[in-house]
């Protein structure tokens, strides 16, 4: 495979030499294009060592010129990657402006583009950038959104990019995809919730419950494969995240709230998959509780409703939920869908064969706002996942579908 490493003039441009490393790791053939900017970061000859590769930096450059060279490499490569990617490369792009050799390649080339940004926190939130990005998304331009974290300028938040083994996993999967496999969540960022919460009772006890997280990741591997970025925060699980998505661990129900709350904003889709534990310890000592033959009494409190509260900021967000039930299944995801304010919950009886908790496939009933409901057979939980992507798409995202249809 062939892919073209676009770099431009930001100081994440030293992790794109790591790229580089791991793409040849996957068996990459990787030639390197730089914008004058990024020389001021990185040498040339640095990536030139790397991939054995002529480094192009500029149009008119001396022994490059024997063909149009920025026509000839976009015609060679599989696979265009920009990482880092800057606010002002992203504008060039999203303009059609070709002054350099990495925009010439772009508008030359008819490969896939991967392009993962990395900027300032305000530069990444302006409504400018956030344009430019969706119109590159709406040429079909893979986005692998920046992580937040403390960036060069000092200040704190999404802008940081995205580690290297995220970004060439990303590529890979791009490079893997069938050429019918359906592309229609791209420009969707779905944020997805996975696993148990664990509350403490002491230091070495905690109460949980029987998740696996299992639906949660099929539901992240599908996401991705449909063209979304994808952000899972999960509850620990023995299961292996996504490479592609945005991974967030947490252990608790708290700590889980706080993590959804600070990334809900980004969220076009949220999918609630998590079996989070609706009670804790209203105290929690410090230390070990001791044996003790005389019974324990331990008062539990109500952990925070994180559907409710996503239901309440959703604004034009599709939210879903999930309802674990054991009794009257219908009657009471209904009661969710509406009490949470939901577009799509999916129902599950837990005592039905093949729906329990760790196992690989799921059955279960999904209602919508609509009155609409879909009984989904037995199934592995990744089919599962495709199905609630399809209705998603079909009921609420397709460009003709307005409201008065669903009136």
């Amino acid at each position: 495979m062939n892919i073209i490493l676009g770099v431009t003039g930001c100081i994440g441009a030293y992790k794109a030499a790591e790229v580089l490393r791991q793409l040849q790791e996957q068996g990459a053939t990787v030639r390197v294009v730089m914008t004058p900017s990024a020389r001021q970061f990185i040498a040339p000859l640095t990536f030139e060592a790397l991939s054995g590769q002529p480094v192009l930096t500029d149009l008119f450059q001396p022994g490059l010129n024997t063909r149009i060279k920025h026509i000839e490499i976009a015609r060679w490569a599989d696979l265009l990657l920009v990482a880092p990617a800057t606010a002002h490369i992203i504008a060039k792009f999203a303009h059609g402006l070709a002054d350099d050799p990495l925009t010439t390649v772009y508008i030359s080339a008819t490969c896939p583009t991967v392009i993962a940004p990395a900027m300032n926190v305000e530069m990444w939130r302006h409504a400018a950038t956030q344009e430019n990005i969706a119109t590159l998304r709406a040429r079909g331009v893979e986005i692998i959104e920046p992580e937040s974290g403390f960036l060069a300028c000092g200040e704190v938040g999404p802008g940081r990019l995205a580690e290297p083994a995220r970004i060439v996993a990303r590529v890979m999967a791009v490079l893997r995809r069938p050429s019918s496999e359906r592309r229609d969540l791209v420009g969707q960022h779905v944020l997805i919730t996975a696993g148990p919460t664990c509350e403490d009772i002491d230091p070495v006890r905690f109460i949980t419950n029987r998740s696996s997280g299992k639906m949660g990741y099929a539901l992240a591997e599908a996401a991705l494969a449909r063209g979304a970025d994808v952000t899972l925060i999960s509850g620990p699980t023995h299961l292996r995240p996504p490479r592609e998505a945005r991974f967030i661990s947490v252990w608790s129900t708290e700590e889980m709230y706080e993590a959804v709350m600070r990334h809900v904003n980004e969220a076009t889709i949220i999918v609630k998959a998590a079996a989070v534990a609706d009670f804790r310890p209203r105290e929690r000592p410090s230390s070990k509780i001791k044996k003790s033959p005389e019974p324990l009494h331990i008062e539990l409190e109500p952990t925070p409703d994180i559907l409710a509260e996503v239901g309440r900021r959703k604004g034009h967000r599709l939210v879903v939920g999930f309802a674990a039930e054991t009794d009257h299944p219908i009657e009471h995801g209904r009661q969710k869908l509406a009490q949470k304010n939901l577009d799509v919950i999916v129902v599950n009886d837990v005592t039905a064969e093949g729906a329990g908790f760790d196992v690989d496939t799921n059955r279960g009933t999904l209602i919508d706002r609509r009155g609409d409901i879909v009984e989904l057979p037995l199934m592995s939980k990744r089919e599962m996942a495709d199905r609630i992507f399809d209705h998603l798409v079909e009921a609420f995202l397709r460009p003709e579908r307005t409201e008065s249809d669903e009136e």
